[in-house]
């Protein structure tokens, strides 16, 4: 039994302790550093990053770049919308993958999401859907796949693009394919906190020849590097990935299909002595998906344990040193100040000024999913350093935050 006295830290993957990094990363930047090349338009480790993540995704084109933000920027820029055109997303999301909506000229149009896995479904997107949608973006949130065979019956019978932000869903597969690998384009994220990292960066992956010459431009400043007579052909920003963050990557990149399978064995683990408790669920997954758990969320009732799942992180956080995030996010993306008050182009509002009024309508009861979600989910930290001892740890810390917290409720 866990006395509150003692305390096993755990690993962070905001430093060494819970990440990958080490002698591989150091080899390829020296290499990096001493070929005095570290523009990504000269070198050699970003080009063999994108050759490298196209094969393992199983994708034809694949584009590094600056942040996970610029993987999604890139990916609607790629898509071209109008200025007012739609564009349907999650209401549990960051913001980094909303603003480059708005800089698109497009308005986020927000989809309801499955409380069990809060990912949207097909029946929340339809719901949304009108004829000024230009695409949609699924994010599979947690490392948890989004119902994909669904969403892409959905959006192939309309004509519509799906951008998979894939950010917290390396290797994640649903009926046997990689994430990033079954919409139009997929975005993925490097930033400290996922399951690779060079601290910030992003990648960007599509299967369309069309699409992926308009991504390679944007990344670059619409600048045809390698075209016979090569200009700058549209606005675009330099979102180029360099040299330096392409060598820790392509270590990285080495390490990964072991660093999701550590993370998935030790969610099993943490999974089996979970089950049977009163008042949580451990995390819900289709059949059709592996899930490769960027976090490891409960849900949590407020019925049973005193406070919910707010009550139950400052029990974890104060007795036992383990630091969750109730609700992920505090409130859902569509109340966020940016969105709430159309703070974007000066006073202008725009792109908001050219919505339909149900396009930016936010009242709750539209969104019965995404409050339920929010309110139950509890956000455990994870990642691929931890040992059996780490998962007992925390098992035994929830058993017996949720002993104590059920008998005051």
């Amino acid at each position: 039994m866990v006395v509150q006295n003692y305390r096993l830290t755990l690993p962070s993957d905001q430093d060494t302790s819970g990440r990958t990094l080490g002698a591989e990363e150091i080899q390829l930047l020296a290499q990096a550093i001493g070929s005095g090349t570290l523009t990504s338009t000269k070198g050699t480790f970003v080009k063999q990053l994108e050759r490298d993540f196209a094969d393992l995704i199983g994708v034809k084109y694949a584009y590094a770049c600056a942040s996970g933000s610029a993987a999604v920027h890139t990916a609607i820029a790629a898509i071209d919308p109008e200025p007012g055109d739609e564009i349907i997303t999650t209401s549990i999301t960051d913001m980094g993958a909303l603003t480059p909506i708005l800089y698109q000229t497009a308005i986020p149009v927000f989809a309801d999401v499955d409380p069990r896995t809060w990912n949207v479904t097909a029946e929340t997107i339809e719901k949304c859907i009108s004829d000024r949608t230009k695409a949609i973006v699924v994010t599979h949130l947690f490392g948890n796949p989004c119902e994909m065979a669904e969403i892409m019956a959905l959006a192939d019978a309309r004509g519509i693009p799906v951008i998979e932000d894939s950010a917290q869903g390396f290797l994640a597969t649903h009926n046997g394919q990689a994430m990033g690998g079954i919409g139009t384009i997929g975005c993925f994220s490097l930033q400290q906190g996922k399951h690779i990292t060079t601290g910030e960066g992003g990648i960007v992956t599509t299967n369309d020849e069309a699409f992926a010459r308009r991504m390679f431009l944007f990344v670059n400043k619409a600048f045809g590097y390698g075209d016979p007579k090569p200009d700058h052909y549209f606005i675009a920003p330099n979102y180029r990935m360099c040299e330096l963050q392409g060598a820790v990557a392509v270590a990285q990149l080495s390490k990964l299909k072991d660093i999701v399978a550590r993370r998935q064995a030790s969610a099993r683990k943490l999974t089996e002595q979970l089950q049977g408790i009163a008042g949580i669920e451990t995390p819900w997954q289709d059949p059709r998906n592996t899930h490769v758990y960027w976090k490891y969320c409960l849900s949590v009732d407020a019925q049973f344990i005193h406070e919910g799942a707010i009550g139950l992180a400052k029990r974890l956080k104060e007795d036992f040193g383990i630091f969750s995030a109730p609700r992920y996010i505090q409130k859902p993306a569509f109340q966020c100040e940016v969105i709430q008050n159309q703070r974007t182009f000066g006073n202008s509002r725009f792109p908001f000024n050219l919505a339909r009024p149900e396009a930016v309508d936010y009242s709750p009861e539209k969104f019965p999913g995404t409050f339920a979600g929010l309110e139950r989910v509890l956000v455990l930290p994870w990642n691929e350093a931890y040992t059996d001892e780490h998962i007992d740890y925390i098992a035994r810390a929830i058993k017996t935050a949720i002993a104590q917290l059920s008998s005051q409720s």
